[in-house]
């Protein structure tokens, strides 16, 4: 539960970083309104991939969860804006594709790198007298 939750948080954060670095790249002033209203594209699209790869099941995973996480923020983000007339340049989107994927699946390898000693490999079970028993 809190693994998943921090996914769609880690998610999150690189939704407002890369708003914030855009803002001071072109000199436009870093408000809450600003944050918002550019952001909020990314929000809702950061929240609809993680509904529908059901991140909860393996939050940290960068295939296939993250990759398309990553594709169903940036598709839903680039399609609200261009419903609303925000802009969907050729550079804004490739530059947007770039950041977000870095961030997105550069978090998620550094988390699970960070909890490779939590995951625990199953013992395989090759024949069926070869089951461990309840002495063993």
């Amino acid at each position: 539960m809190f693994r998943s939750l921090g996914a769609l948080i880690g998610d999150l954060l690189v939704v407002v970083l890369f708003v914030a670095i855009g803002f001071l790249q072109h000199g436009t002033p870093l408000t809450m309104e600003n944050t918002f209203l550019v952001a909020w594209p990314f929000v809702v699209g950061v929240l609809l991939g993680h509904l529908a790869i059901r991140t909860w099941r393996a939050p940290f995973r960068i295939w296939p969860h993250g990759v398309f996480v990553w594709a169903i923020t940036l598709a839903a983000a680039m399609a609200i804006r261009t419903l609303f007339a925000a802009g969907t340049e050729v550079g804004f989107v490739i530059t947007t594709a770039i950041f977000t994927a870095v961030l997105m699946l550069g978090w998620r390898a550094i988390a699970l790198f960070a909890t490779r000693g939590e995951r625990v490999r199953p013992q395989a079970v090759t024949r069926v007298g070869d089951a461990p028993s309840a002495q063993d």
